[in-house]
Parts: structure tokens; C-alpha cells; sequence
């Protein structure tokens, strides 16, 4: 490294051990209310109607995402699923059309063979052919009406799992609204929440806008008894200023993989210094 002449050596020296002594961290500095939120909140329902035969879940349970929270009534379409089932494995029609195309394409081979020996008349190689094609169509037929046959069980199976209801995210349920016997036609059975991660919803000054930016660490510490401090992440800066406030939103997200923090909690966020 040069040395630059109008700077004394000591003093260089100096300017460098203090540089090298500064913290490459930045210093905690702002801080604003915020509040933490579920990730998501969500009622769940049938795509369909019916009578609630079970409901597995309670408000304050656990969930798993593909979890079985409620059921149907579901005879009629377990019927249809077993009838479907039973078409689609019948195989007495494809196979008799395979006999029957087989058989015309050896008899229309045979009469060919005679007919180049004039054995036999054209008529009879024309209604050999003949069959032979009526025989061909047949098949495809056969082979067509159990593809259809395939798809109507499909349709059936998916009718049937429609009549049972699953979480669509692991949380935990908030609230039970109806109960066995109940009919169901586009009403919510319960109300779940997603709690890992959590949101951190903030307003925040215009005077910090362009200081708090996605992707940007901050201290999330949670009001008593819980306390705390949780590192989360900026997600969400709004581009639109409040002009009445002279704020903008800010969204962070907290993991909380063993849900020890509750949703509906007030906090404080400290955001880093720029």
C-alpha cells in the first residue's frame, strides 16, 4: 500500500487501528410499537352440502396441514365409488373385442392368401376386410368405454373426498362452529390460525421510510408476562404514505416453530440505525 506523503506516518497508523477497531454490527436504535398477528387466519368449510357426521377438532387444538377436521354423511357416495370401482374392472368386454379383432385379422390374412390364388372370389376378401375393420372399431370402442369407465371412478373418488374436510395449514383451531347432525351448505366449521410464522405488524414514521428496507433483521420484544427478545424479518415496506399520520406500514415475519409466542400480543420493535 502507498504511503500518501502529506499524511505522517504515526497518525496513518493511528487512523488505521481506529478503523479497524469500529463494530461491523449496526447499533439498535429506533423503536416503535407493533403488534403481533397470525400468519394467516382462516375458516374452513365444505365445497359442498351435507349433514356434519363427525368433527374431529375442539377451539384450542393442534392441527397438522391434510389433517381430518370434519366428515359428511357419505353412504350414497361410497356406493357410487364401489359401483365405478366395480365397471372399471370388468375387462369381459375389452377382452371378447380383442378376441373378435384378432379373429378378423387372421380370417382376413387367410382369405388374402386364397384370393391371390383365386381360391376365392373378391366379394369374400371385401366382407373379410371387411369384419375385420367392424372388429378394429370395436376394440377401440371397448378400449374407450373403459377409459370412460376409469375417469367415472376419478369423478367418484373426488365427490367422496369432497365430503371430508382437512386443514389447509398447521395451527391451531380458534374456534368450533357447528356440530354433528348439523347441515352444512357454504357455513365454516371452525376457524384456524396459522402460528409459525407470526406477523409483526408496525407503523412506522415517514421520517424512517427509505431506512427500513425487505429483507432487513430487527428485535421483536413481546409485552410482559411473555418478554423476551426475537429476531424477525422485514417482509413488507408499503410505498404509500399515510399523508393524515405521516406514516407507512411495516410487516415482519417471526418464526415460532414451537408456538411458544401467542398470537394478539402487543410488542416493541427495534430496528437497526442507518
Amino acid at each position: 500500500m502507498r504511503h500518501d506523503p502529506r499524511v505522517p506516518r504515526g497518525r496513518a497508523l493511528l487512523l488505521a487501528v481506529l478503523a479497524a477497531a469500529i463494530p461491523a454490527s449496526p447499533a439498535w436504535a429506533e423503536t416503535l410499537e407493533c403488534l403481533i398477528s397470525p400468519y394467516l387466519v382462516t375458516a374452513v368449510s365444505f365445497p359442498t352440502e351435507g349433514v356434519l357426521e363427525t368433527v374431529t377438532v375442539d377451539r384450542g387444538d393442534l392441527v397438522k396441514q391434510g389433517q381430518v377436521l370434519a366428515t359428511l354423511e357419505s353412504s350414497a357416495e361410497k356406493a357410487t365409488v364401489a359401483l365405478a370401482a366395480a365397471r372399471a374392472r370388468v375387462e369381459s368386454g375389452l377382452k371378447s373385442s380383442q378376441v373378435r379383432f384378432d379373429f378378423g385379422v387372421r380370417k382376413f390374412e387367410r382369405t388374402d392368401e386364397m384370393y391371390k390364388k383365386n381360391l376365392v372370389p373378391l366379394k369374400d376378401l371385401d366382407e373379410a376386410e371387411t369384419q375385420k375393420l367392424l372388429a378394429e372399431v370395436g376394440l377401440l370402442e371397448a378400449r374407450e368405454n373403459r377409459g370412460i369407465a376409469e375417469l367415472d371412478l376419478e369423478r367418484a373418488r373426488a365427490f367422496l373426498a369432497q365430503r371430508t374436510l382437512r386443514s389447509p395449514i398447521a395451527g391451531v383451531v380458534t374456534e368450533r362452529v357447528l356440530s354433528p347432525g348439523e347441515f352444512v351448505k357454504g357455513t365454516a366449521i371452525a376457524k384456524l390460525a396459522q402460528l409459525d410464522p407470526l406477523r409483526v405488524e408496525v407503523i412506522a414514521p415517514v421520517m424512517m421510510l427509505g431506512r427500513i428496507t425487505p429483507g432487513m433483521q430487527a428485535d421483536v420484544m413481546p409485552e410482559a408476562p411473555v418478554g423476551g427478545s426475537y429476531r424477525a424479518r422485514v417482509t413488507v415496506v408499503d410505498r404509500v404514505v399515510d399523508a393524515a399520520s405521516g406514516t407507512f406500514a411495516v410487516r415482519l415475519e417471526l418464526a415460532n416453530p414451537q408456538y411458544r409466542l401467542p398470537a394478539g400480543l402487543k410488542c416493541k420493535v427495534r430496528f437497526p440505525s442507518r
